[in-house]
């Protein structure tokens, strides 16, 4: 067993490679996943552009506050244009660790879960994960099973 007490979130990669456990199982680059969920957290923590004071001071109305999604905001086109350049391979590890991180299935289950995700997609992964409430949470979760599970 692995001790990840020290190590939270994206940073269990870390810990993982300085103990040298295999992450073969894991078809991620330790960066890129860490800048996913990095991206993922970020877009969860804005919120819907909501403008229904039109009453107010005329000095701010129609502009968006600091944590509001705009339509200029890059950041969910970034996830959507990383996740779907992956392979097929990476998009059913992507979603299985999600399901790992929520509890939805185990560590063991591993390649069987893999398989699951594979036969589930119905369009696009990124939308499907976007449209999960911590999303970011649940992969750096899921991530941390693993690595506590010893993966190969």
């Amino acid at each position: 067993m692995i001790d990840i007490s020290a190590v939270s979130g994206p940073r269990v990669i870390l810990k993982a490679i300085e103990q040298e456990i295999p992450m073969a199982a894991l078809p991620f680059n330790d960066t890129r996943i860490e800048e996913l969920v990095l991206r993922f957290n970020a877009v969860m923590a804005k919120e819907g552009t909501d403008i229904s004071d039109l009453g107010g001071n005329a000095s701010d109305d129609e502009v968006a506050v600091t944590l509001q999604e705009t339509g200029g905001d890059l950041s969910r086109d970034e996830i959507t244009q990383e996740i779907e350049s992956m392979n097929d391979e990476q998009k059913d590890a992507l979603v299985a660790l999600f399901w790992i991180g929520r509890g939805d299935a185990e560590p063991e289950a591993w390649e069987q879960t893999k398989a699951l995700a594979r036969q589930q997609h119905e369009g696009l992964v990124s939308r499907y994960l976007l449209g999960q409430p911590e999303a970011g949470e649940f992969l750096t979760a899921g991530l941390e099973k693993m690595v506590e599970y010893g993966v190969d």
